[in-house]
């Protein structure tokens, strides 16, 4: 084994760890859903400034085994992210007035997507765009925003989704990201894309299969859309379900060890790439 591939099992362990310890047997977390749409977090009418998990919501215009549309992974994904990154890094997150996390839930069309710095959309190949969501996307992402699209698995899925985002961003190309990008190692050393499936698909599997769609999805993807400074517009993690490694990170001891570590890294990862870049 090599020293690399050591120290970045060492790594995951402590991730591990660090999380677990935080969580005993048999607790779960119980969040109550923000009311949809209700802009940012404020304290005293002055908008929070700290880093706040938007998640995007659409139309939803076709349907995907086990998918929700925007509302899938929602809310505890965004909460839990938003709790972690807040522990593991110095990132200072907004919060709402009763100190919860400051997750929020967005459309395009809503004037606060400007005041999001990260914007995160589930389960993209249900996703239909009308004119004005479309420009407004491209606004919001050529005045320095971030979109990062997840769990979506499959071909068609792919298809659909490379059809709406190529309607907001007409030119520009998408690109494989490989472990050997530097996004990869922005604080965390991650050495692969994890496939991460919902755990209802990893139930139903025996929890033998990471796989939500057989051979078709065999193989989970990070790729990308930069603007022509190499800023990072747009994050796509296809064949995989990031968020489900957050969402579920109290639900199930086996699910936690074997998906949340990674789910973290990455995510985290992200975030700070995002962030600095």
């Amino acid at each position: 084994m090599s020293l690399r591939t050591l120290l970045s099992i060492l790594l995951s362990l402590a991730l591990a760890a660090g999380l677990a310890a935080q969580f005993p047997q048999g607790y779960r977390q119980r969040r109550e859903a923000r009311p949809i749409y209700n802009g940012l977090p404020r304290h005293d009418g002055v908008p929070d400034r700290g880093f706040t998990f938007c998640l995007l919501a659409y139309t939803r215009v076709r349907m995907e085994d086990g998918g929700l549309g925007w509302s899938t992974d929602y809310p505890l994904a965004g909460a839990n992210f938003m709790t972690r990154l807040s522990e593991l890094t110095p990132t200072t997150i907004s919060r709402w007035p009763d100190g919860e996390a400051g997750h929020a839930v967005v459309r395009a069309t809503d004037h606060e997507l400007f005041e999001c710095p990260f914007l995160f959309a589930s389960d993209v190949g249900t996703m239909g765009l009308d004119p004005t969501e479309i420009e407004r996307l491209r606004e919001y992402l050529f005045k320095g925003g971030f979109l990062w699209a997840d769990d979506f698995w499959g071909d068609r899925a792919w298809a659909h989704w490379v059809d709406q985002i190529e309607r907001v961003l007409p030119g520009y190309p998408i690109v494989e990201l490989g472990p050997d990008h530097p996004m990869f190692h922005a604080l965390y050393r991650v050495e692969r894309v994890p496939q991460v499936p919902s755990i209802q698909a990893w139930n139903r599997s025996g929890r033998r299969s990471t796989s939500e769609r057989g051979a078709e999805s065999a193989t989970p993807h990070v790729r990308a859309i930069f603007d022509e400074n190499g800023r990072m517009l747009v994050l796509m993690s296809h064949n995989t379900d990031i968020a489900d490694g957050w969402e579920r990170e109290a639900a199930d001891n086996e699910f936690f060890y074997t998906f949340s570590p990674e789910s973290y890294a990455i995510g985290v990862n992200i975030a700070v790439w995002s962030m600095t870049h």
